[in-house]
Parts: C-alpha cells; sequence; structure tokens
C-alpha cells in the first residue's frame, strides 16, 4: 500500500515566544532564550562546517560582531554537525582563510552542536524538500522578551546579505521605541511611518497638530526622524 503521508515542518512564528533548548555550544552550555534575557538575539543556522558559503558567513558575522552588540545584539549560530567538527572548522577559518579583505577572523559568538537536530526541528530549518539532513540557511531575531520578532530562510545555495539583517534589528529597535513603522529600504536618518490614522477625522487631527507630518492621503503619513535621535536611543553607551 502506497504511504501518502505528508511530512509537515512545524517552526515558530513571528509575535510567539521562542521555542527554548539547551544545547552545546563552542563557548559552553546555554540555555536558550533565557540566558539572553535583555538582549536581541539572531539566531541562525547554516548547512554545514567546511563548507564555502557558510564560511564566508561565518567570516563575516564574526566580523560584524561587535557592530551588532553596539545596538544590544547577540549571535548564536547552529548546525546539524558536532562540536569537534565547529572547533576545527572554525580554527581552519582563523588560521587559513582569507577573503574580502577578512583574514585571522575569529569567530566569539556560540555555534551549537546539533547532530540529533532536534533544535533544528523546533526551529523548522530542516526543510525536506531542499535536504532531510542539513538545515536551511534560517535567521530568527528575537527580542529582549524572548519574542521572534522577523524569520527569514534562504536555500542552501544563497549566501545572506548581513547588511540588512542588521538594517533589520535597528528598524525593530526603532519601531518600539518611537512607536512608528519603517518603510521601504529606511535606514536610520530617513523619514518614518507614523502609525495609521483609522480615519480621515483622526488624520486631520494629527495634521492640525504640532507634530510635523507629510502626508500622501488619510492612510499614508511620515515624519522626520533624525539618525542622532535614533542612534541615541538604541546604541549601547
Amino acid at each position: 500500500m502506497e504511504n501518502n503521508e505528508v511530512t509537515v515542518v512545524s517552526l515558530p512564528r513571528i509575535g510567539e515566544k521562542a521555542p527554548s533548548f539547551e544545547a552545546v555550544t563552542t563557548q559552553g552550555n546555554i540555555k536558550f532564550p533565557g540566558d539572553y534575557a535583555g538582549s536581541w538575539v539572531i539566531l541562525f543556522s547554516h548547512p554545514a562546517d567546511f563548507t564555502p558559503v557558510c564560511t564566508s558567513e561565518f567570516m563575516t558575522f564574526a566580523s560584524m560582531e561587535e557592530q551588532f552588540a553596539n545596538v544590544n545584539c547577540k549571535l548564536v549560530g547552529l548546525s546539524v554537525d558536532g562540536l569537534y567538527s565547529h572547533i576545527a572548522w572554525l580554527r581552519t577559518i582563523k588560521e587559513k582563510i582569507e577573503y574580502k579583505g577578512m583574514k585571522d577572523v575569529e569567530v566569539k559568538f556560540p555555534l551549537i552542536e546539533d547532530i540529533t537536530m532536534e533544535v533544528a526541528k523546533k526551529y523548522g530549518m530542516i526543510q525536506p524538500g531542499e535536504s532531510n539532513t542539513k538545515a536551511v540557511r534560517a535567521v530568527f531575531i528575537i527580542d529582549p522578551k524572548g519574542i521572534v520578532r522577523t524569520i527569514i530562510y534562504y536555500p542552501l545555495s544563497l549566501g545572506r546579505n548581513f547588511d540588512e539583517l542588521y538594517r533589520a534589528v535597528v528598524a525593530l529597535q526603532t519601531a518600539d521605541e518611537f512607536s512608528v513603522a519603517t518603510p521601504a529600504d529606511w535606514r536610520p536618518g530617513d523619514d518614518v511611518i507614523v502609525p495609521t490614522a483609522g480615519s480621515c477625522g483622526v488624520a486631520k487631527q494629527r495634521m492640525e497638530s504640532k507634530e510635523e507630518m507629510t502626508c500622501y492621503d488619510w492612510f499614508f503619513c511620515t515624519k522626520k526622524l533624525s539618525k542622532e535621535d535614533v542612534l541615541s536611543k538604541i546604541v549601547k553607551k
């Protein structure tokens, strides 16, 4: 008899608590997300150690770690490889790999051992359409309260854009801090979007208030927010 059973891949949802787990990493044992309470976190997976795309990504993340730390964001990596593989790969990166001006790169953030795929399955990182034995390139941005705020998936062949990941962290913090939304391609210093008024009357009241806004229609209003104001609120002193 033919088995038509479909494998369902579960994954966390934006706005929900990040699934908790304990794991062994290259920086010791962690309890996630509890150990990271009060910080933003990027939890990301890669398909395998000793692979070129993953190597370029880890070098980039390690080179930007201080930049992320300055906006209260920590990094945690994961693959389904074992701890000794992780250690050997990261040592090889530091001792042998030079790429795009990056060399002697030391990866100091934790890299999770997940040979049982327990964590990867909790986070929907194993997707059979791509591979049954490798985690896809998943990114979870998790806020200081342990809530999932952004989820991005990439196929095995596509390296991530790390400037975009940094931009997303800054944009999320800006939206929270100033009760605004950020438009397409927003970067600190660009105008931000005032939350939708809900009615023409409310929009008119806003436009007549002292708050300076540019309204293109009742549902689309922006206001200026300086780069200095943004960074003063989110960059760690």
